[in-house]
């Protein structure tokens, strides 16, 4: 996508992957579909379901370097929350966690 399109992605947090800069108020987090993976900058307060190793839908633009910056992130509370081609890729993989939301 151009870096002036807004789009979602949607996929789980890897673990260990969730950083805070200095500010206080920066997230950075690596999200996967098992096949690929974007890292994703937020500025904000997350969701108090987001957790390594589950599910969340993120909205905002992709910048140079690979980097998505989030202006919205949801956390998943079931698989409403997830694309059905995340949900199918993860069950595929075996990495799918059904019921998953703790």
């Amino acid at each position: 996508p151009s870096p002036d399109r807004r789009i979602r992605i949607g996929g789980i947090v890897v673990d260990d992957s969730v950083t805070r800069k200095a500010d206080g108020i920066t997230i950075e987090f690596r999200v996967t579909d098992i096949e690929n993976t974007v890292r994703v900058s937020y500025r904000g307060i997350l969701p108090d379901m987001f957790r390594e190793g589950q599910g969340i839908v993120a909205g905002g633009k992709l910048v140079s370097g690979g980097m998505f910056v989030a202006d919205e992130v949801l956390a998943k509370h079931d698989e409403n929350y997830l694309p059905a081609e995340v949900i199918n890729a993860l069950k595929k993989s075996g990495h799918w966690r059904e019921g998953a939301t703790q």
